[in-house]
């Protein structure tokens, strides 16, 4: 087993979470629904670009893509520890796996809803 390295202090601090942030951003790239959720945001973000949507739009939707990528990296990580700590079927492991999904979703549905709130708000300003 290969000891744990010793904690970085004062700025390397701060690049030793840097290197940590980017292996998780790349461990999060290896999963097919990350690739999903960040596909789904440039064509949202394109969309809205067509339509000249308002300013207050991309920001929500920017915002709500952090979340979402967020939400999906906790989840993964209660994947993994989950394969890890009950590599055999568990109710309460599919139990864990199942909330974590469900917060994804739940993330998911909310950017659809600003999604069409952003486009229905804009196109009704412009109708009038």
């Amino acid at each position: 087993m290969t000891p744990r390295p010793d904690k970085e202090v004062g700025v390397a601090h701060i690049f030793a979470a840097a290197r940590y942030s980017l292996g998780g951003v790349k461990r999060l790239w290896g999963e097919t629904a990350f690739r999903h959720e960040t596909l789904a945001f440039v064509l949202i973000t394109a969309v809205f670009a067509l339509v000249d949507a308002p300013l207050w739009g991309y920001v929500g939707a920017a915002l709500l893509y952090l979340l979402t990528a967020s939400i999906e990296a906790l989840n993964t990580a209660v994947e993994e520890i989950t394969d890890h700590a009950s590599p055999n079927y568990s109710e309460m492991a599919k139990h864990a796996k199942d909330l974590g999904s469900f917060a994804v979703f739940c993330l998911l549905l909310a950017n659809a809803v600003w999604a069409v709130f952003v486009l229905w708000t804009h196109w009704m300003a412009a109708a009038v």
